[in-house]
């Protein structure tokens, strides 16, 4: 037993409870008023580490200078990964990085269990603060004064890491009409959201021209991400202008752009979410649950994840036994694993609905409550998405109501077929069949 506890897959849950630990102590004595409580303080590092950016608090009120630099370390050590910046100073240290840690790295981050490890994560974190520090520069220049160093810093890598933490109490409402500032966040989101992988190979591809082919993988990711970004941007942008608001066209197609990005992981808004319709808030959550690419700084099930349960359920209306995408056909063990996340996400995501309308009003009729479902459903979503946007119910949770949510992010972000697998471990192998029937269905 002492040895399956070592396996590759609990260490990152290990990691992340460490941090998450280390970084509710430090953000409790850190409050500029002296008054956080350690809930709020778990709810915090919780939300920074699973780069999630929910907060029951303002950190720009809430934090002195020193949490506000606790936070951002935070962030940028979840959407790295713990168990990536562990092997990256392992190696720096000259250290002999164990052949588990190898194969689950390379596992989650290149979909390949065969690479050096070492030269990749150089250029890993080269490629992180590079952009990192040119969107802070593009932050800073665009921002017309509103930008600190710090603060152009600061949301650049919430921005890349998807965190969606902003030191501004209205998030970026008040930058809805500059243009400079929506695109740079939107791309360092859209990178965060891609994945180191294909980042990499984006990296070879703008190098190499046209003799660097993009892998299938990445391929799918590209496609899919464009797709889900377009399609995003014509349904929010039709809700929009269907709906009462003075905002021009133009501003229209911006915030409609900008929320169709943010929507999928990053938990930036540009407008009030709880002034939007319910058609542009469902197609939100729908966002959100997809989420980003895997290996990448996004939570959700993964556009993968997605592509391939759209590929098996064409399969399934035109009778065809393979699930094909593009000229390449999916294993039944990548099928079993996209039905059984989603199986798992969608259980989640009931249960959690469930418990967090007991907690938040359980003992009120429905006249009452009227709205507050879809706020609960919402919540629980971007939660579980580790997006971080919200309908103002963060603030007005019970003590409760926040374990739900920590509890969610944090499954959320490692993910629930790698918590699946974490389990799994602890299960002996059974070497046996049982006879096998079918049942009438439907």
């Amino acid at each position: 037993m002492a040895k399956k506890t070592l396996l590759p897959f609990v260490l990152p849950v290990a990691a992340f409870s460490t941090a998450i630990t280390v970084g509710t102590v430090l953000l409790y004595n850190f409050s500029s008023t002296g008054t956080m409580s350690w809930i709020d303080a778990l709810f915090t590092a919780t939300s920074a580490v699973c780069v999630t950016g929910l907060t029951v608090l303002d950190p720009a009120s809430s934090l002195t200078h020193g949490g506000q630099l606790t936070l951002l370390t935070l962030i940028q050590l979840g959407g790295l990964g713990i168990m990536t910046y562990s092997s990256l100073a392992l190696f720096l240290l000259r250290r002999r990085v164990t052949l588990t840690d190898r194969l689950a790295v390379g596992q989650a981050l290149l979909h390949n269990s065969s690479f050096d490890l070492g030269r990749f994560l150089l250029r890993l974190a080269g490629m992180t603060f590079i952009i990192e520090i040119v969107g802070a520069s593009l932050l800073f220049y665009f921002g017309n004064g509103q930008f600190t160093v710090f603060s152009a810093f600061f949301h650049s890598i919430s921005a890349f890491c998807n965190a969606g933490f902003s030191l501004f109490p209205d998030s970026l409402m008040g930058m809805a009409t500059n243009l400079g500032v929506n695109v740079t966040i939107m791309m360092l989101i859209i990178l965060g959201g891609l994945g180191f992988a294909v980042l990499d190979e984006l990296t070879l591809w703008f190098r190499n021209g046209r003799n660097q082919k993009f892998s299938f993988v990445t391929k799918i990711i590209l496609s899919t991400t464009t797709a889900l970004i377009i399609i995003g941007t014509v349904v929010l942008f039709i809700s929009r202008i269907s709906s009462p608001n003075t905002d021009s066209l133009t501003t229209n197609l911006i915030t409609s752009l900008f929320q169709s990005v943010t929507a999928r992981t990053a938990g930036f808004n540009t407008v009030n979410m709880a002034e939007m319709t319910n058609l542009y808030l469902l197609f939100m959550i729908f966002l959100m649950i997809i989420g980003g690419a895997p290996g990448s700084c996004a939570g959700g099930i993964k556009v993968t994840t997605f592509r391939a349960l759209g590929a098996f359920m064409m399969a399934q209306v035109r009778g065809r036994e393979q699930v094909v995408i593009g000229n390449k056909a999916l294993d039944s063990k990548t099928i079993n694993k996209v039905v059984t996340l989603v199986f798992v996400a969608t259980l989640i995501i009931g249960f959690a609905t469930v418990a967090l309308n007991l907690t938040e009003g359980g003992n009120y009729s429905h006249t009452q409550l009227r709205g507050q479902f879809l706020e609960i459903f919402f919540e629980v979503v971007s939660a579980f998405g580790t997006v971080g946007l919200s309908l103002g119910l963060t603030a007005k949770l019970t003590t409760a109501g926040k374990c739900i949510v920590i509890a969610l992010m944090f499954v959320g972000r490692i993910g629930p077929i790698w918590l699946l697998t974490t389990l799994q471990q602890f299960h002996s192998h059974i070497r046996y069949k049982v006879p096998e029937t079918d049942l009438p269905i439907g």
